[in-house]
């Protein structure tokens, strides 16, 4: 690039409950931008004017969340009506997938200063409403080998010999790291979300279980075991003739669950942060995008972290903290096996989607909010950022603090 890029700022919400019970289900996705297009003006200052794009990833993008909500959440916010803004599906890579954009548009020189981010709310706007070949057309289901991720997860952990106690075991360990950070108050980045009255409706992440144990988890039922047996087993295991059966270990408990939130990242040159005034708080080192095997489809974390790695002129050992995206257990326990990473000690450190939801569209950004405070909070220098997407896509960025 020719001109480096760096993190000016970070914020998101809290994750609420992606149901209709949900604490955040009565907020429209449009009020969650507007929340936090606010808090970056506010706390940084911020003459609106001055923002060249905004760009915001979101994978549902019908109901609420239709018409390039990047642009109207501006409008709504009150920001500057010369800011143009996007919206961006890359699916559960989306809202990292726009950091790394406005990283490549402001290390071009064509843009200085760009908001990104991103915003799913799944208790409004329930995962694929959108509808899509892959889901609606059995001509085309059949074409590319799509199964549900839930059974790509179950086959993943049967590939990789992860029984349901070990998978348990790391769910546990993500809701015990998870409530430790909360209580810690570790995650600097979250901005409340207020009602009109300026009352709190939500103010830390919702489904963080502190009294998870291992017998609970235990007692779930597998999630994805019926949809497998109703076929989706028979078509996951054309690919994969090698496996006898599939072991169906995941559950709700050792899932992602459904999450409603959003979150930005203030990306800009170091030349437009002088200006306004600003002290960036991070440089974007590298960001890398890979395609892999779409039926078992989430394998594409380490591929996407040795391609931002080599572009870094990195190796996983000069990274300080790394976030994997707790899709499900077994894609973070995969990870860690090709990445060579033996212990938890550097890994999703205050737990992870898991504990905390998964809203689809911003959880890349939500990751890389809570790399940097966790960076600054243990004063270390560098984070890798990772998550797996639907069609077996891969995204990985990695940062280090100035």
């Amino acid at each position: 690039m020719k001109t480096k890029a760096y993190v000016l700022d970070a914020v998101r919400t809290p994750r609420g409950r992606g149901k209709k019970g949900g604490a955040l289900y009565e907020v429209a996705p449009i009020e969650l931008l507007a929340t936090l297009f606010r808090a970056l003006e506010d706390r940084k200052g911020l003459d609106t004017s001055q923002v060249d794009d905004v760009m915001i990833g979101c994978v549902t993008a019908v109901g609420d969340q239709g018409a390039d909500i990047g642009r109207m959440a501006t409008l709504y916010a009150g920001w500057d009506d010369r800011v143009p803004g996007a919206q961006i599906n890359r699916f559960c890579a989306s809202g990292l997938d726009a950091v790394n954009l406005a990283a490549a548009k402001v290390g071009s020189g064509w843009d200085s200063l760009v908001v990104a981010g991103g915003v799913e709310s799944m208790s409004r706007v329930p995962m694929a409403s959108d509808g899509g070949a892959a889901l609606i057309d059995p001509k085309v289901n059949r074409k590319i080998g799509f199964v549900p991720q839930g059974i790509g997860a179950d086959l993943l952990a049967t590939l990789e010999g992860l029984d349901r106690e070990t998978v348990d075991r790391f769910a546990l360990c993500s809701q015990q790291r998870a409530a430790q950070a909360r209580e810690s108050g570790r995650f600097k980045s979250l901005v409340p979300v207020l009602d009109q009255n300026g009352l709190v409706i939500l103010d830390r992440d919702e489904t963080i279980r502190a009294d998870a144990t291992l017998e609970a988890l235990g007692s779930l039922s597998p999630a994805f075991q019926q949809m497998g047996e109703m076929g989706f087993d028979a078509v996951a295991l054309q690919k994969y003739p090698q496996v006898e059966r599939i072991n169906h270990v995941h559950t709700a408990g050792n899932s992602s669950g459904l999450a409603d939130g959003a979150a930005l990242i203030l990306v800009g040159s170091r030349e437009k942060a002088a200006a306004l005034g600003v002290n960036p708080r991070a440089r974007i080192v590298s960001g890398a995008l890979v395609g892999t095997e779409p039926t078992i489809m989430l394998v594409g974390p380490a591929p996407a972290s040795r391609k931002a790695l080599r572009q870094a002129g990195m190796t996983v050992a000069d990274v300080d903290l790394i976030e994997v995206n707790e899709a499900f257990a077994s894609v973070v326990l995969r990870f860690m096996r090709e990445m060579g990473i033996d212990d938890f000690d550097r890994v999703n450190v205050n737990g992870g989607a898991i504990a905390m939801g998964h809203p689809l569209g911003a959880t890349g950004a939500v990751l890389l909010s809570t790399a940097l405070d966790e960076l600054e909070r243990q004063d270390k220098e560098t984070a890798l950022v990772t998550l797996c997407a639907g069609g077996g896509m891969g995204i990985a960025t990695i940062i280090e603090r100035v």
